[in-house]
């Protein structure tokens, strides 16, 4: 509930992890080194920044404490009186105050050491003020254990307490123990209360929620009353006695007309008389529960007088059994309509009210003639509403009816589905390969390929899927064979292309044999003589024609082209690039220079250093060579 919510109270630690959790904090915050050529005022300034966080440390730590609990003097009147039930409001207000007492001894103590530091001298006495403090810190909180322990069992409890919300609709039950208070609270809930054939099951208020004509209610099962004084009634009795006084609900007192509780009608009468002040100013309703082991009607006389006592005060009284569920809804619809009215009834006399009906206005038409119009009301509006049947608010478990039927209880998964009884208990649907195979099933499916059948002869009847016969003459049969064998040269061709293309092919090792070249005039003459061409033989014919040598081989070895000293080959047509048409070495070893010092102003230092050199940029970096120490000299911390 956002209104009092105690579970977000923060824990509160004991006295001795409190102070480890502030100076260890302290030690992680702030610096931890003095170096020897600090001076005093720096010294001085080190030590009260110790100081000034160590104590406010302890004061937000403190004031969230004091703060996160509820304050009894601004809290619901229930609230605070059920704490001061539980917890003794007196020691619960004393153990907030002493909490608050040693925040302001801890600011003192801060405030005068700082003082005093102020004026240190030295080192060595800056340090011992700061000792000190930090020392009387930690002894003001050690003295603050038994306080510390008790807020923190109190938080405990409080996180435990069921959140009950003051102002909404509530429904109270109450009476002698073992009554059938907690049954009644199961029927009409969801809440799962303990219930036991014997007195004081419930010690606490618990709550539940129950739904009427669209509203969520609120139901609180309190712990059993006796009769006795209010001042001898323990802590589990006046929990109940503090829901009634302080919560605006509808009251329902249980009774047993058959004393299975151990306690007569007269008594239970005697008790709804000293309570009766609780229910002041509240809608009442007497339950009579157990009819199913004795009804109303069939107590003695002298006993149905002594139930004479609520008629006389006009209050209703309903009879009920929680274990045969008759009268239950009963009594809940009739707890509902009371409580609904009698809210009803406190906002109409409230001033609020008032500022609601200026701003309404109800139009009243005028008559156009004499004729009656009369409202039409639906006949099944007039009808009376059926009483709200429960048959059980807690469906049966399986669990529950393999208890109930024993050996004869058999597991039936599919009687839940959601299915017409006729197929609910078919094979299908199935699952294969996550697809279901209910989808994939049509009824008229061999109707449909009955159909598809008669379609297909009456094509192949009409001829359409005839394939006509192509009569081959002799030249398109050459001309086929011949288009087969270039398609397998191609292939061969095309497979010999791809071995000598192939990456990593192995070089083969050149033959000793002369080969045979393919290409020849004599070749060639033999060839075209045998088709019947004769080539004549003169010494300018086409084909006697050869291709010069490389041009490579007419030129001048590429030792006899050098132009420099760098034993550079290059082409007569263009010149080195160093040169660029330059002819006196001197000029050109300046040039060259002077393009070497225009080329480093350009890169500057950046070509200097690379991902590769061996460098040490920090000798010796910070983070390895300031802060905590580990053996060694502790004189200037």
């Amino acid at each position: 509930m956002p209104l009092y919510n105690f579970k977000k109270i923060a824990v509160v630690p004991s006295a001795k992890d409190f102070i480890d959790i502030i100076l260890s904090k302290t030690q992680r915050k702030t610096p931890t080194v003095i170096h020897k050529h600090y001076k005093i005022s720096r010294i001085r300034s080190f030590y009260m920044r110790k100081i000034k966080f160590t104590q406010q440390n302890f004061h937000d730590r403190l004031s969230q404490i004091i703060q996160e609990f509820p304050k009894l003097d601004n809290i619901h009147p229930f609230y605070a009186d059920l704490m001061n039930v539980l917890y003794d409001k007196d020691h619960f207000k004393l153990g907030l105050g002493q909490l608050n007492q040693a925040r302001h001894l801890i600011d003192n103590v801060a405030k005068d050491y700082l003082r005093l530091l102020k004026f240190g001298d030295s080192l060595y006495r800056c340090k011992q003020l700061k000792k000190a403090a930090l020392g009387r810190m930690a002894t003001i909180m050690k003295r603050q254990s038994p306080n510390l322990e008790y807020l923190e069992q109190v938080r405990q409890h409080l996180a435990r307490l069921p959140s009950i919300d003051p102002y909404t609709r509530t429904i109270i039950l109450c009476g002698f123990p073992n009554v059938g208070k907690s049954s009644f609270m199961n029927k009409i809930t969801r809440a799962e209360v303990d219930v036991q054939p014997y007195a004081f099951t419930t010690k606490s208020l618990y709550v539940g929620h129950t739904d009427f004509k669209y509203l969520r209610w609120q139901v609180i099962d309190t712990p059993g009353i006796l009769d006795h004084p209010l001042t001898e009634r323990n802590v589990i009795e006046m929990q109940g006695v503090t829901a009634l006084a302080h919560l605006r609900a509808a009251i329902l007192y249980f009774l047993d007309p058959s004393e299975q509780c151990g306690h007569s009608i007269a008594e239970q009468i005697k008790l709804y008389n000293s309570i009766k002040p609780l229910f002041n100013k509240k809608p009442l309703l007497v339950v009579c529960n157990k009819s199913d082991v004795l009804k109303i009607d069939d107590l003695p006389e002298e006993k149905k007088r002594e139930l004479d006592v609520f008629k006389e005060s006009n209050i209703p009284v309903l009879s009920m059994s929680t274990l045969t569920d008759e009268g239950v809804a009963e009594v809940k619809q009739q707890a509902c309509s009371m409580l609904l009215a009698f809210r009803v009834e406190n906002k109409m006399q409230t001033k609020k009210l008032d500022g609601v009906l200026n701003r309404l206005h109800v139009a009243v038409p005028k008559a156009r003639d004499e004729k009656a119009r009369p409202a039409f009301i639906p006949a099944a509006a007039t009808e009376e509403p059926l009483d709200e049947i429960i048959t059980d608010p807690k469906p049966k478990l399986e669990r529950d009816l393999e208890l109930e039927l024993g050996d004869d209880y058999m597991l039936d998964l599919k009687k839940n589905y959601d299915l017409p009884e006729e197929y609910k208990y078919d094979i299908i649907p199935e699952f294969w390969e996550g697809h279901n195979i209910a989808d994939y099933i049509d009824p008229e499916i061999f109707e449909k390929l009955q159909q598809l059948e008669r379609e297909e002869e009456l094509r192949e009847e009409s001829g359409m899927y005839a394939v006509p016969k192509i009569e081959m003459d002799e030249t398109l049969k050459e001309v086929r064979e011949l288009a087969a064998q270039i398609r397998e040269k191609k292939a061969i061709m095309r497979q010999e292309a791809r071995v000598v293309k192939r990456p990593g092919r192995p070089v083969m090792p050149r033959t000793t044999t002369a080969k045979v070249r393919e290409r020849s005039v004599s070749r060639l003459k033999s060839e075209m003589s045998k088709l019947g061409v004769e080539l004549e033989d003169k010494p300018d014919a086409g084909y006697k024609r050869t291709r010069g040598r490389s041009r490579s081989l007419s030129k001048p070895s590429a030792k006899k082209m050098r132009v420099d000293s760098e034993g550079r080959a290059r082409s007569m047509s263009r010149l080195p690039r160093d040169v660029s048409g330059v002819k006196d070495p001197v000029i050109r070893k300046k040039l060259k220079k002077a393009a070497h010092k225009a080329i480093s102003r350009k890169v500057g230092k950046k070509g200097l250093k690379g991902e590769g050199d061996r460098f040490i940029g920090t000798k010796k970096p910070k983070h390895l060579f300031s802060g905590k120490r580990g053996v060694g000299k502790t004189d200037r911390r």
